[in-house]
Order: C-alpha cells, then structure tokens, then sequence
C-alpha cells in the first residue's frame, strides 16, 4: 500500500478520526497546525507528527486537509504555506472550490458523511467519502486516499454535495434533537431515556430496509386528531416541544396525504 504524505489544520474531531485512521491505513501523518498548543500536541503525538501554530509546511507534504469550522475557513487557507503541487482540501460539506485563494494552485474538498465525536472509534468501511478537485491529478489522489483508508468513493459537485449536507443535518443533528426531547419526557414520566432504546433501534432498522417513508408509524400518519390533541396537551409543560410536536406532525400528515 503507497504510503501518503498528509498533513492537517485543525486538531478536532474531523482531525483526529481522519488522522488517527489515515497513520492506521499506512499513511504518514507530518504535522498538526493548530491555535491551540494542548489539544495540538496531544493529536500530533498520537500520529508521530509534529505540531505547529504557523501554517507554514514542509513541501513534502502530498495533501494537507484543512478541517476546521467552516466560518474560520477562509482565513485560515489565507494563510498556508506550501509548495506549489502539494494539495490543499477541505473538509466542509457546505463550502466548495471557490473558497480557496488563488495562490494555491490543486485544490479540493474531501468530505466524510459521517458524525465524528471524541473518545469514540468510527469504522471507515464504505464510509461515503464526496470529492471534488480543481485538476484530474488532485481529484485522483484524494479518490486514492479515501479508498486506502476503506471508504466508498462519490466524485460530485458542489451543489450536490450542499444538499447532502442539508440531508444529512436531518438524518443526524435534527434526529438526535428529536431523541434529546425524547428524553426529556421520557425522564419527566419518571424513567431514564434507555427505556426508548429498542424503539429506536427498530425505528431506524426499519427506515433503513424499507425506507423511512415506508416505515412511518404513529398517530399523525393515522391522523388520529384525538390522540394528538391529548399529546398537545400533555406538553404544556414546554411551549417549544409543544411547537415541535405540532409542526412536525403537520408535516407527516401534509406529506403521507400528498402520498395518497
């Protein structure tokens, strides 16, 4: 397995999932750039790197991944250092190639559709990886690094890969909402929230083999305005969860009605 170069900006989560597995795949891992010395040096010593707070590389460096907040960005790539082949990517699923300055010359973004967290091991089998590149030598090695490290590569654009984004802030971040006010109630009822666990687990199983809108359940899929009305009421405790319950079941209504 060909051994890559890569170095990163940014010592969070991206970072470190990305880093830690790459240095696994049989990639060097050079150099960590980040503001902050402790959380820095600590990835960069998990992955035989150095750390650094310029952003000023070594030339040897095939890919340097940026993976910060995506309103730091822009600064940040102002700033780089690096010889004039290596390639800079980015791993912001709502950002694309016109971000990066024009100084730098193979650029791309490299974008991970997963949730990463600290302290927690993400398999990288089939993990979808969405590539994009200014130039087809670029595009190839970031296709190369994603495959070496055991994910499913999509070559796509930047408006698809924005909607992506947006699917996924649904499947993930508005989902586990859903799930923290589960648990809000769920504790409020007087037991603790992994009483729920088999019934996400099902929910989602069956979403996944039969598709979610296949799979819908409950009363404003049946329309059932006695029992939601009882659940409105039963919330009034929380005029937010209140709001959420009722938009939410408008829109399973509105939609398995437009289904019919």
């Amino acid at each position: 397995m060909k051994e890559y170069r890569i170095s990163f900006i940014g010592a969070g989560k991206v970072s470190g999932a990305l880093c830690r597995h790459f240095l696994r795949s049989g990639s060097r891992i050079l150099k960590i750039v980040s503001p902050t010395a402790k959380r820095g040096t600590a990835l960069a010593l998990s992955c035989n790197a150095e750390w650094s707070e310029e952003y000023d590389f070594t030339g040897s460096e095939d890919l340097i991944i940026a993976a910060v907040p995506d309103d730091k960005l822009t600064g940040i790539l102002a700033r780089i250092t690096c010889a004039g082949n290596t390639i800079v990517a980015h791993t912001a699923g709502s950002l694309g190639l016109d971000i990066f300055p024009s100084f730098l010359k193979r650029t791309g973004v490299f974008y991970p559709l997963q949730t990463f967290s600290e302290n927690r091991t993400i398999s990288f089998k089939n993990l979808p990886f969405f590539v994009e590149a200014s130039d087809p030598h670029s595009l190839q090695l970031l296709v190369d690094i994603a495959e070496a490290a055991g994910g499913k590569v999509h070559v796509t654009d930047t408006e698809s890969r924005n909607l992506l984004h947006v699917a996924a802030v649904f499947a993930c971040n508005f989902t586990n909402h859903m799930m923290t006010a589960g648990k809000q109630i769920t504790e409020r009822a007087g037991f603790p929230f992994e009483i729920l666990e088999p019934l996400i687990i099902e929910t989602v199983t069956k979403a996944l083999e039969d598709d979610p809108e296949n799979s819908q359940t409950g009363p404003a899929f049946r329309n059932d305005r006695g029992t939601i009305k009882k659940h409105i009421d039963l919330l009034s405790f929380s005029p937010e969860l209140q709001g959420i319950y009722k938009e939410v079941t408008r829109s399973i209504i509105e939609f398995h009605n437009n289904r019919t």
